[in-house]
């Protein structure tokens, strides 16, 4: 150790002297060297500036002698080798010494041109070279900085002498000293000092040393306390605390982790975090522990986690990572927290958002959801995916009537009746109202789906009890099938919708499998829909007349108004369609209301043009369009149009008076108040239709043509019956002060028949088809035109 710091020194006192002393040495010989060449050469200049001007008048003279005086005064002066003067005619030329000395280094020369001032001015003459030594850098040394540079070189070797000796007493021996208590410390583990004492740096240093040992000591007495604290701090934590290295081992647990596991902590430690976790959810964790964050962040994992005692419980881990620097080590704490609660409460939230509270079903989201799942399932396993869609005919009816509660209550009913006829791993929901859905998903979807669909028809076979009292339903299903109808599920569903709607509108109560058809009269309804909206638009509506004939008398006694849209493409389309459509898109109102206007503005203008103002106008009204303002409505319009009230007749169809509904009794007696007549429209084709005549102001009874049309059948009994019913109804009306009119005359023998039962009036194709109001004018007008020519 000595020797080498030793070594160390001289060889930076030997370089110091290499690197500062002898480049001092040589920059100040090349300084010396440059200065004095530098009075030599400053020492030419002036003697070429001065003896060029001696020179010019001897050289414009052409005095020789004089000449060659001022150049041997030249070359009598140190240092100057040569002299050469030559005129610029060449006639003189003086050069001295005649054979000169040459510096060993070489000389140096310097020329100047001769200028003689004559009256026009200066002249070239002639011109002065002056040859001298080149000087070398020791050659240059004066006496005085020789012995200077010898003074200076045994002071440096004085110096460096005296640094060495110094650094051997001051430096070396307590650095040993200190060198010795660095080992012991080092060896034997505790901490020694230095035993040296001064008042240089060296003595400070030991002092310092000795110091820092004495807080040394302190400060690991304060680590280990600390130490101590932290892990109790860890242990005393009411928290999971649990620390990982980079290969998921776990290298420390507290205590309230091993008291909430159950585990020992000699069980866990060592051992990898992810064999604690279920084989059945691990490579899920260990896929979530890969995509983790990197750096110094802070990780959320939630996972299940096997306790001690076999149970499993949901645990959230937040984990902190540090990441190892070059003089940090990597650092990795995680706290688990039992969320076996808050996962329970999750799932029966989940089960809340996607339950039907009513029926316990699935709501629409629930059943969207897991018809995605359940598409996912067909494509991957095969087989067909069966959709049913159920909507209860008539519940709204029992809403209105029996009220919400009681409508509640035939859901819950139905809903236990249908659990029992649904195949394992059926879905069911209750989309909302009275719609429900069912899933079955099997390799004969279509045949299963239709006899679960069957057999729901057949629960509303009996009638249900809703509080004391029995109510008769009926269901409309519809079923799709995935792949074969539909590609998705949205359009699934939408299928077994078209197709329930397509039951719905064939007589309701049955189920129906989805055709491709049907999606073609979805197509023309959607036409239909936009023809409404363009008759309304464009007024193309208008209100055909069918005159209704005295069966006596042979005379009009009033006109049918029937709905008629006249398509400017595709002329006169079928009312049957007109009327079905807009009832089910709530455009009938609006229709009804032009139909009402254009009615009796008509009215208004065949009776100005046949004179006939007695003849009645019956008008048919939907069911739908039974509204409160109704009759005020028929009022005003009658009053602007100036229609006496009697000859408005309301025909009213049994379907409108099978809802029992206090306010159609209540529109009805505001009718026969304002002194409109009432008309029982189809008589005959309903369970009830006598008893309608007692509960409702009727005035006319308007016998169903099917009867009128049997009475020409080609069967006895037929005919027989046909003629046993219409004089029946003849009578009893009769005897309830009604008049009678048949509907669907088409021959003279069922026009005979009707007239020997009692019928007063009749209306049919015998007489008249519904036509515009314009063909009757005309044609009242041709006939008054052929009485007059009679006349």
């Amino acid at each position: 150790m000595n020797r080498s710091i030793e070594s160390r020194f001289l060889a930076i006192v030997a370089i110091t002297v290499f690197v500062l002393i002898v480049p001092l040495f040589a920059l100040f010989l090349t300084l010396s060297s440059e200065q004095a060449g530098k009075e030599l050469k400053d020492h030419v200049e002036v003697l070429l500036a001065a003896n060029s001007q001696a020179l010019a008048k001897p050289m414009w003279d052409f005095d020789r002698e004089s000449v060659e005086q001022i150049t041997a005064s030249i070359v009598s002066s140190n240092s100057i080798a040569k002299v050469q003067v030559r005129d610029v005619s060449g006639g003189i030329s003086v050069s001295m010494p005649a054979f000169p000395v040459w510096s060993k280094h070489g000389v140096r020369s310097m020329s100047r041109e001769i200028f003689y001032q004559t009256v026009d001015g200066a002249k070239l003459v002639g011109t002065i070279t002056i040859y001298f030594d080149r000087l070398e850098a020791l050659s240059s040394l004066r006496r005085a900085e020789g012995l200077l540079i010898g003074i200076f070189v045994v002071a440096v070797v004085g110096i460096v002498g005296a640094a060495i000796l110094g650094s051997r007493l001051m430096i070396i021996r307590p650095l040993l000293k200190l060198t010795a208590a660095i080992e012991a410390t080092r060896q034997l583990g505790s901490r020694h000092h230095v035993d040296w004492q001064s008042n240089d740096e060296i003595g400070r240093l030991a002092k310092s040393f000795n110091a820092m040992q004495s807080q040394l000591e302190q400060e690991e007495r304060e680590l280990k306390l600390a130490h101590h604290r932290i892990t109790d701090i860890y242990n005393l934590t009411p928290a999971m605390l649990l620390s990982l290295d980079e290969d998921d081992r776990i290298t420390g647990v507290s205590d309230y982790w091993l008291l909430a596991t159950g585990y020992r902590r000699a069980e866990v430690i060592g051992h990898r975090f992810a064999d604690f976790v279920p084989a059945d959810v691990r490579d899920a964790y260990l896929e979530r522990k890969r995509c983790r964050g990197k750096g110094n962040s802070v990780v959320e994992i939630t996972t299940k986690f096997m306790r001690a005692d076999g149970n499993v419980m949901d645990v959230l881990i937040a984990e902190a990572n540090k990441e190892a620097h070059a003089d940090e080590l990597a650092l990795s704490l995680s706290v688990m927290t039992d969320v076996t609660a808050l996962k329970q409460s999750e799932a029966r939230n989940l089960r809340q958002a996607i339950t039907d509270h009513l029926t316990g079903l699935m709501n629409r989201q629930g059943f969207e959801n897991a018809l995605d799942t359940e598409i996912g399932k067909t494509d991957e396993e095969g087989g067909e995916l069966a959709c049913i869609f159920v909507d209860l005919d008539r519940f709204k009816w029992i809403n209105d009537n029996l009220g919400h509660h009681a409508g509640d209550s035939v859901l819950r009913q139905l809903v236990d009746l249908m659990r029992p006829l649904l195949p394992a791993g059926a879905i069911a929901a209750r989309l909302g109202g009275d719609e429900f859905a069912i899933l079955i998903r099997s390799d004969a979807a279509e045949r299963d789906a239709m006899d679960i669909s069957h057999r729901l028809c057949a629960i509303f076979d009996e009638p249900l009890l809703v509080h004391g009292t029995t109510v008769r339903l009926s269901a409309s299903v519809g079923v799709a099938l995935y792949p074969r109808h539909a590609h998705n599920a949205a359009e699934l569903l939408q299928k077994s919708d078209m197709a329930m709607y397509s039951k719905k509108r064939d007589g309701k109560n049955g189920a129906l499998l989805y055709d491709p058809l049907m999606q073609d009269n979805t197509r023309h309804r959607a036409e239909i829909e936009r023809d409404i909206e363009a008759g309304l638009a464009n007024d193309w509506f208008d209100a055909f007349f069918q005159p209704i004939i005295d069966l006596s008398s042979g005379t009009v006694i009033g006109y049918e108004a029937l709905l008629r849209l006249d398509h400017p493409e595709k002329g006169i389309m079928p009312p049957a369609e007109i009327i079905r459509v807009a009832e089910e898109t709530g455009a009938i109102t609006r229709v009804g209301n032009s139909m009402l206007d254009k009615a009796l503005a008509n009215l208004v203008r065949l009776s100005e043009a046949t004179g006939n103002d007695q003849a009645y106008l019956a008008i048919n009204f939907s069911p739908l369009q039974f509204e409160p303002t109704l009759p005020i409505r028929l009022a005003a319009l009658t009053t602007r149009h100036g229609i006496a009230p009697h000859r408005i007749v309301i025909e009213i169809t049994e379907a409108t008076l099978l809802h029992d509904n206090p306010q159609i009794r209540t529109i009805l007696d505001e009718f026969a108040g304002f002194g409109c007549r009432i008309a029982l429209d189809d008589f005959g084709t309903g369970y009830s239709s006598l008893s309608y005549l007692n509960r409702f102001p009727v005035d006319i009874v308007k016998i169903d043509q099917s009867f009128v049309h049997s009475l020409s059948a080609d069967s006895p009994e037929l005919r027989h019956k046909s003629r046993m019913l219409v004089e029946g109804i003849t009578a009893i009306s009769h005897k309830m002060e009604c008049s009678v009119v048949a509907e669907g005359v088409e021959t003279e023998t069922q026009r005979d028949a009707l007239k020997q039962f009692g019928v007063d009036a009749g209306q049919g194709y015998l007489f008249a088809r519904p036509q515009p109001v314009q063909h009757l004018i005309d044609l009242e007008i041709n006939m008054d035109t052929a009485r007059s020519s009679v006349a």
